[in-house]
Parts: structure tokens; sequence; C-alpha cells
């Protein structure tokens, strides 16, 4: 009874351990997310209260401006009251796909806005930026921008070194064709010799057979 105990318990304070880690990593990250959260609801309300920008936009743009943050390349984006006019902003009615890629998410409005992405310790000149959000309601549910540091696109499959391989495979199976052809003719020349060499051997003893007829015979009549 002991021993059936022992891992029991065991395992019961492992369970009680992982449910103990998975709570304080959720404690650790919900001040982050409420951070974001706090900081993604004060640009919106920025852009709707200063600039008067639609709502779906303002979303959009907050959006935009954190998921540019992360990248290698831009350290936030500005969106100046120019932003949000007719000319860099628009919602618009889809009841679509959002793209014809990854995200075939249907959609009711396709939102889009522009910015000024500011890049790391203040280099090089702004980069215009396009954002596109796709929204069913208040909710978005789709998200692209022209990033210029796309992800690294996979390499092919097969190095330059396995193509070279190749190479060689192909011209060793050249030799090895060319090589079968010669053997093919030298085994035909052969064969051909050896049929040459039995039909003379083959008339030989039908000869020696004759002469020896002919010499019993000539001993029979004398």
């Amino acid at each position: 009874m002991d021993r059936t105990n022992v891992p029991r318990r065991l395992l019961r304070l492992v369970g009680r351990l992982a449910a103990c880690a998975a709570g304080l990593s959720l404690i650790c990250a919900a001040p982050a997310f409420a951070d974001q959260l706090e900081q993604h609801n004060d640009l919106v309300n920025k852009f709707v209260n200063d600039m008067h920008a639609d709502p779906l936009v303002a979303d959009c743009a907050a959006h935009g401006n954190f998921v540019a943050s992360t990248s290698t390349a831009f350290d936030h984006v500005e969106f100046p009251p120019s932003s949000f006019d007719s000319a860099h902003a628009s919602v618009t009615p889809w009841n679509d796909s959002f793209d014809e890629g990854k995200q075939r998410v249907k959609v009711d409005n396709i939102v889009t806005v522009e910015g000024l992405g500011i890049r790391q310790n203040g280099g090089g000149d702004p980069a215009d930026l396009k954002f596109r959000c796709g929204y069913v309601g208040t909710q978005m549910l789709a998200f692209s921008w022209n990033d210029p540091v796309p992800p690294a696109r996979a390499h092919s499959s097969e190095p330059s070194g396995s193509r070279a391989s190749s190479g060689k495979h192909t011209s060793a199976k050249g030799k090895h064709s060319a090589g079968g052809k010669t053997t093919k003719k030298s085994a035909t020349k052969s064969s051909k010799a050896s049929s040459g060499k039995s039909s003379k051997t083959t008339s030989s003893k039908s000869s020696s057979r004759a002469a020896t007829k002919k010499t019993s015979t000539a001993k029979k009549t004398q």
C-alpha cells in the first residue's frame, strides 16, 4: 500500500507545481497585456478626440503602431492629422475574404490608414507605412502592412552543393552508359569470335572423322 501511495503523492505534487507555475506566468503576463491595452486605448482616444478620426481607423492605426514598434526597423509610427483625412484613410464595406493568402477570413469592412515609420535610433528618413485591417463589427480579425523587413524566405531545399553533385552523378551515368555500350560491342565481338572458333573446330573434327572412315574403308578393300 505504501509503494502505491508514493507515486500518487508525487503526481499530485507535480500537478500542483505545474498549476502554480502556470498561475505565475499568467500573473506576470497580465500586467504587460494590461499596459499594451491601455496604450492602445489611449492612442485610439487621442486619434478620435484630437484628430477626429473614425473609430475603426483610429483602432487600426493604434494596432499598426504596436506592430511596427515590434519590427527591427522602426521605433514607433507617427500619425499626423493628415493621416486621417479621406486621402490617407478609408473604411470600405467588403463582405468578402480579407485576402487570398493565409488571411482568408471573411470581414465586413476593410480599413486602411497611412503613417510615418520612425526608424530605430532616429536614423534615416521616416518611411511611408500603410496599414490594412479587416473588421467584423468593431472586432479586428485580420491585419497587414507594407513591412520593409519581410520574413526571410525559405531557401531552396536543394543546396548548390547538391546541384553540383547531381551534375557529377549525371556525368558518371553517362560514362557508365558509354561503358555499357562498349561492353556490349566487346561481348558481341567475343561471341562472334567464339562462334567462329567453334565452327572451325567442328569442321576440323568432321574432316578428321571423314579421313578416318576413308582409311578404314581402304583397309577393308585390301
